[in-house]
């Protein structure tokens, strides 16, 4: 058993006075490794394994000789971040030789932590003075930021080996994080800690999960007093409102882009660890505020690098993306709200693929939903930089931070398809072609269940079984929003048909063999965004205008070598309302092309079209580098000079696009 002790006085005893009401996650994250990418998700893990994700601590110079290898360079943000997405990959893969790599930075850290329990590069004042920082010294150490994402690291290394160094090593460093909080609070030595605590809070629930130690709790409990409220915003409401109607220097951390990502997960944390429903009812009025006042169509809200309205010329940060994404995934576990199931594959096959090259070694700091041409300029951020590359795609453009966080997207995606259910079942809860290694049911009989779809391009997903002997568990299903009616199939027999937006159940005594398939039908859809724009669905993916794109690399003197895109496509049209109002099923959806094993998201293999008529709209041109929404009528329709000609234009879908409209206006 391990033991957290606890130093009287450091803390004011009030906040200690009861234990809160733990709650279990509904539903619970599988080991790292149990599930394993197939079809075009392993394609993508790959190329990533083989670009950045794979050579990043040899690309980028700040990770080569950096102090979580025992180095003198970075020793902040950076390595943590890249091995918060690498990590999880040479596992994903079973990559021993990138198992190997990875393992010199955490066996680094593992074998480094100072006996009161501090760990980190080997700070300024220990290396000139040999000793090492205690907790009574703590001034002497450096930020906790930092620290929190290499938690992360170290809990999904765990999570693969099971390694008891781990749980050690955490029990330690809470105990000098509790002893060290009043002297040297989360803000002492940025302001990242105090708006990020969330994250460190959740690895001292998880820990908490495992040893059951109450005092994690009441660690918790403290770092939330010195974390930024994030609930209380979400419930407030004013902030949300605020944040759309300032744009200044006053209290800009609360807006950041990548602070309201992660405090996306601060109601569900809370919530967690206390039972009070408050704090769900705060994350479900927060997040609907957030987007509706700052939401975009591809499933995020603008972080650019602030909050900064709804309207579709806005830019979002990677940043923003990937960390909206473990957000939501984290939420996904300890609440079992389909909500934010939804809302993870909305921002997953939209605004993921959409912000990087197919290679994964360049990237855009800030996309734009409606984004006419990729260039250098500063638009219409509230960060635009002086040297203008923030919308290039480039690999050090912009800051490096998405450079170094970006990997986590899809990796920790992956991780999350599936989890275990209390009752000792499998829940599919995200989809996309992959293998589960599980012992599910009461008898914890192994079983492998392979995933076959083309998911989110097709609508038919297949899980086949294999198992020496029969087992019975519950096998749980999302059925999401956009899909009206599903119907579920077992061994080809039809089992039944459901709504979307829930759970369903399949409980029965699996044998090898057995297949259950799940249909999830696709239709054309419109949904509507700021400036009363108009965008065309279908199931789980957003479709843009399909351009031609014109690539072009520069170099920049401080930042690189970068990619510029441009079209010589006509991009200015309107939806025509005739069409907007006819049946979705008369639409014209075509498939033209296979999902293959060299599947990307880019142009040439965006596999589903659809064909939509529009009018080209003369005045609707480029301003300040921006297409910005023509005004309209409080009907909707753009009153401005119509082409009189409706011509047919092709939508592909959003991910596979670099310049695209997406967020229509409407004409007659």
């Amino acid at each position: 058993m391990i033991f957290f002790v606890l130093l009287q006085g450091t803390l004011p005893a009030q906040e200690f006075s009861s234990l809160p009401n733990f709650q279990s996650p509904v539903y619970q994250e599988l080991p790292l490794g149990a599930i394993k990418p197939r079809g075009w998700l392993l394609q993508q893990l790959t190329i990533m394994r083989k670009g950045t994700t794979g050579n990043l601590d040899g690309w980028l110079k700040k990770i080569s000789d950096n102090g979580w290898r025992g180095g003198n360079g970075d020793a902040w943000e950076a390595t943590p971040y890249w091995l918060d997405g690498a990590v999880p990959l040479a596992w994903l893969l079973n990559d021993t030789a990138f198992k190997i790599r990875m393992m010199q930075y955490i066996n680094w850290t593992l074998d480094h932590q100072r006996p009161s329990g501090y760990f980190g590069p080997i700070t300024k004042q220990e290396r000139e003075s040999g000793k090492s920082i205690t907790a009574a010294d703590c001034n002497n150490g450096e930020d906790w930021w930092p620290k929190m994402v290499m938690l992360k690291v170290l809990q999904q290394y765990y999570s693969a080996t099971e390694d008891k160094r781990v749980l050690l090593f955490m029990t330690k460093y809470f105990q000098y994080q509790y002893q060290a909080l009043q002297q040297c609070p989360l803000n002492k030595w940025t302001e990242w800690a105090e708006a990020r605590g969330m994250d460190n809070i959740l690895i001292v629930q998880w820990l908490y999960q495992k040893t059951k130690q109450p005092q994690l709790l009441q660690l918790a409990a403290a770092l939330q007093k010195q974390t930024l409220p994030w609930s209380k915003f979400f419930a407030g409401r004013d902030w949300t409102i605020n944040a759309a109607a300032y744009q200044n220097d006053q209290h800009w951390m609360a807006r950041h882009g990548v602070n309201v990502a992660m405090g996306l997960k601060d109601p569900a944390v809370h919530y967690q660890r206390t039972g009070d429903k408050k704090y769900l009812s705060a994350l479900h009025t927060g997040f609907k505020d957030l987007m509706t006042l700052h939401g975009l169509p591809f499933g995020c809200f603008s972080a650019d690098e602030d909050l900064h309205g709804n309207n579709p010329s806005q830019g979002t940060e990677l940043c923003a993306i990937v960390e909206s994404m473990f957000s939501l995934e984290q939420i996904t576990g300890i609440t079992g709200d389909v909500r934010y199931m939804d809302a993870l594959e909305r921002i997953t096959f939209n605004a993921l693929p959409a912000q990087t090259t197919v290679d994964f070694n360049n990237k855009q700091y800030f996309q734009i939903a409606n984004q006419v041409h990729i260039k250098k300029g500063v638009f219409t951020f509230t960060l635009p930089f002086d040297r203008e590359m923030n919308n290039v795609l480039g690999m050090r453009s912009g800051y490096t931070c998405c450079l170094e966080n970006m990997h986590q997207g899809w990796t920790k995606f992956t991780t999350h398809l599936w989890y275990g259910t209390k009752d000792g079942g499998l829940a599919a809860l995200h989809y996309a072609p992959s293998e589960v290694n599980v012992k599910p049911g009461k008898s914890k009989t192994a079983v492998t269940i392979k995933e076959t779809t083309n998911y989110p391009f097709e609508n038919i997903i297949r899980f086949d079984l294999t198992t020496n002997t029969p087992v019975s568990f519950p096998f749980q299903l999302r059925i999401p929003a956009w899909c009206r009616l599903a119907n579920i199939y077992v061994n080809g027999v039809k089992l039944r048909t459901e709504k979307g937006g829930q759970i369903i159940t399949v409980s029965r005594t699996w044998k090898n063999g057995d297949q259950l398939k799940l249909e999830l039908p696709m239709e054309v859809s419109v949904s509507q965004w700021g400036s009363n724009s108009r965008a065309i669905e279908r199931g789980p993916l957003l479709y843009a205008l399909k351009l031609k794109e014109e690539w072009e690399k520069g170099t920049d003197e401080h930042q690189g070598d970068y990619f510029t895109v441009h079209t010589n496509d006509k991009w200015n049209y309107g939806l025509v309302a005739e069409q907007l109002k006819q049946d979705p099923a008369s639409w014209k959806v075509n498939e033209v092309q296979q999902i293959k094993d060299d599947f990307v998201w880019d142009l040439q293999h965006a596999p589903i079209e659809i064909k939509v008529q529009a009018k080209k709209i003369p005045g609707w041109t480029i301003a300040n580098d921006i297409a910005l929404i023509p005004v309209t009528a409080r009907d909707g329709l753009y009153m401005g000079r119509v082409e009189n000609e409706t011509e047919t234009i092709t939508l592909v879908p959003y991910g596979c696009t670099k310049v695209r409209i997406v967020a229509f206006p409407v004409v007659k």
